[in-house]
């Protein structure tokens, strides 16, 4: 059984984890500039009528839509909406092609039907390997979509096949997928505020 100090330890040591990532994130200047080169292409595929793919599974799947939401509704000010779609939040679809193609055509059978060129893909992944998700990048490339990909420290796979790889400077699968969310809060933000000013 845990002590209250045991579980107070954990909390703290999570807490002081995650806070020593994002202090890392924020003393990082590569990092920075590449938050900021991902919401400059975001919003301009926004300002020519592109639309916002996401994909990722597991943690990244809810991360995705969370970040989804952020685009379709607003932050901080009222706006129109933004077209962006979580790939993994359509059940029927994701079953449905996992069945039949199998689950590595998951996402890329989406992006295949709905993506153009400008839009823009945005693919999570904590270790940058996921299978479905390089895939997907994969075949957004080859439709001319920009790519861009959230990962952990080392990129995997996914960083020499988009556009743009922020990676987050940890390894630790819960501390990637927490700097994950504070990137496209940050992101949705900039966005936003880019809208406001033209």
């Amino acid at each position: 059984m845990l002590t209250t100090a045991t579980t107070g330890s954990v909390i703290q040591e999570n807490i002081e984890a995650s806070v020593a990532v994002l202090q890392t994130m924020l003393a990082d200047r590569e990092i920075l500039r590449g938050i900021e080169e991902a919401a400059e292409m975001i919003l301009e595929a926004i300002r020519k009528d592109g639309r916002i793919y996401l994909a990722g599974n597991g943690g990244s799947a809810a991360c995705a839509q969370h970040i989804a939401a952020k685009f379709l509704g607003q932050n901080q000010i009222k706006r129109r909406a933004i077209p962006a779609l979580a790939l993994a939040a359509n059940t029927s679809a994701v079953t449905s092609i996992g069945n039949n193609q199998g689950f590595d055509h998951v996402f890329a059978r989406q992006i295949e039907a709905f993506a153009r060129p400008g839009d823009v893909l945005i693919a999570i992944s904590a270790s940058g390997d996921s299978r479905n998700v390089l895939r997907a990048v994969l075949m957004a490339s080859a439709l001319r979509v920009k790519t861009i990909a959230w990962t952990g420290r080392t990129g995997g796979k996914l960083k020499n096949a988009v556009d743009l790889c922020l990676c987050a400077p940890t390894s630790e699968v819960l501390r990637v997928q927490e700097a994950h969310l504070l990137l496209g809060h940050a992101i949705s933000e900039f966005v936003e505020a880019g809208l406001r000013r033209r």
